[in-house]
């Protein structure tokens, strides 16, 4: 066989045993200590999709290279970090370094990312001054990764100086600095990104959207979408998840149900991710047999998927089928994490199977090797709450790991209160109330005491627990409610009087009166 066909072999291989296969060719033909040869080699391990044997193979190849060149050295960066190996990235440009190489603009990109997946923001200042140092500071794709590791790093501060300073922006330039405001919550300074982009493409519209909703912002999200069908931009596939996500925390199940025949006129095949989004819409909506259409008429699935139809049905209180399904999942040979044990339990607690629901938590830590969260420890203080078991609630209590915060450790007190409430358990109910009264400043755990205590009829105690709220300045959350017209969301809160059709809305309550 003749060296050009043996490289010509090299590009046609599509897995590792291939691969191995044509190496030993060019062992045989006198091409093992080509660099070009290593650098093709290299860059097909580079592949996450090969799994951890091309890593491996890479690292072995890479030790049989005398004098590495800085594209070898590149090859290597992006094999680790593609393959989520971020200190070894690093360790490899350090690498360079030793070796007295100069990094160019490919081997900064890699480390830069690394640094900010890390959220390294010191290492990555010093990667910082190496740019600078290179001249590659004006370099687009040098500085737009910089203003990305500071952004990951939640220094918006550095990432928008950066930004300013810019002579030339690409589109990824806004698209990073509004992902990067939106990340820290900064909504505001993300849409004023957002309106000076002079060119909006796909990309800074998603990036929009989808801050957006990660912060909460549904209506806002939805508007945005409109906005971008106005603009006629095409939504592509993490579009359309945000847009789901935000008619899914919305109720807004008419909007929903619009986007999916939306998708279907584009011609857009339903992947796992687009068919999971949709079955958490339709099942938080409240629509389970669409949900589960969807859910069986899948060919390809993952744990995510799995775990959404679980939730769908032990949120709507059909925890039968919910464990039904857990089972399912397992025979399948899906490997259930912490999220599918949580669906899992609050479909035991919605079915009272108590006795079940204790195995369950036993296979979860003993099989799975999963170690139980605050969520865990909630859900099943909850049902065992609802069995009237309380004793062996308190004792799972002292099962909350010490290393949780206090936001994550008041969610099982919450729900041991919530449950002695339902009782009227007021001894723990007390007990329950007094540690979270220590951990978090929530009108919830006051207004749960007192409305227990006034309909045991101890007006005194509802009274001061009332009073304690007082004192202490804990203001209760506004109630809320949200009705969608005509493709619309409308949101009402208590004591709030700025809806336009308030006075229409008043005169109609008071003719149905």
């Amino acid at each position: 066989m003749s060296k050009p066909r043996c490289l010509k072999l090299l590009e046609k291989c599509r897995n590792m045993k291939q691969l191995k296969q044509t190496h030993a060719q060019l062992i045989t033909h006198g091409l093992g200590n080509n660099n070009f040869v290593f650098s093709r080699l290299l860059a097909f391990c580079s592949d996450p999709n090969q799994g951890s044997l091309s890593l491996n193979h890479a690292l072995h190849i890479f030790k049989h290279i005398e004098k590495p060149t800085i594209c070898i050295y590149n090859t290597m960066m992006k094999t680790f970090l593609q393959n989520g190996e971020l200190v070894k990235t690093i360790e490899m440009y350090n690498k360079i370094l030793e070796d007295g190489l100069l990094p160019d603009n490919y081997s900064l990109p890699y480390v830069l990312k690394a640094c900010g997946y890390l959220e390294n923001c010191k290492l990555g200042e010093q990667v910082h001054g190496d740019v600078l140092k290179l001249g590659f500071l004006y370099d687009i794709f040098v500085g737009n990764t910089l203003i990305l590791m500071y952004s990951s790093c939640g220094s918006m501060v550095e990432g928008r100086k950066l930004f300013d300073e810019m002579p030339m922006r690409t589109a990824v330039s806004w698209t990073v600095m509004i992902s990067g405001y939106a990340k820290k919550g900064d909504v505001e300074n993300a849409r004023l990104i957002f309106d000076n982009a002079p060119i909006k493409d796909i990309g800074i519209w998603g990036s929009m959207i989808s801050g957006y909703v990660q912060n909460n912002c549904f209506k806002e999200g939805l508007e945005m979408f409109r906005l971008m069908q106005a603009a006629n931009i095409q939504p592509d596939e993490a579009v359309f998840v945000s847009v789901l996500c935000a008619c899914t925390h919305l109720g807004a199940m008419d909007i929903g149900i619009w986007i999916h025949r939306y998708m279907d006129q584009m011609g857009l095949s339903l992947t796992v991710r687009l068919s999971t989004a949709l079955i958490d819409m339709y099942a938080r909506c409240g629509n389970l047999v669409l949900a589960k259409k969807l859910f069986d008429s899948m060919e390809e699935r993952d744990t995510i998927c799995w775990n959404v139809m679980i939730s769908g049905l032990a949120m709507h209180g059909d925890g039968r089928n919910a464990l039904k399904l857990f089972m399912e999942m397992e025979n399948a040979g899906f490997r259930p994490n912490d999220i599918t044990f949580i669906a899992v339990f609050t479909a035991c607690s919605y079915s009272g199977v108590v006795l079940e629901g204790l195995q369950i938590f036993n296979r979860m830590i003993t099989v799975y090797g999963i170690q139980p969260k605050s969520e865990h420890i909630g859900c099943m203080v909850d049902f065992l709450s609802r069995g009237g078991l309380f004793e062996e609630a308190i004792e799972l209590m002292e099962k909350v790991p010490t290393s949780v915060s206090s936001s994550e450790e008041a969610i099982a007190w919450r729900a041991l209160l919530t449950a002695c409430c339902d009782h009227r358990e007021a001894r723990l109910a007390g007990v329950a109330a007094k540690r979270l009264f220590q951990l978090e400043r929530h009108s919830g755990a006051y207004v749960l005491l007192s409305n227990m205590y006034a309909a045991d009829g101890k007006y005194d105690d509802s009274k001061g627990i009332r009073n304690m709220m007082k004192d202490r300045k804990v203001e209760k959350t506004p109630g809320s409610s949200l009705i969608e017209i005509n493709g619309l969301v409308h949101e009402f809160v208590a004591g709030e009087e700025t809806h336009p059709q308030l006075v229409d809305i008043c005169k109609l309550i008071e003719m149905l009166s």
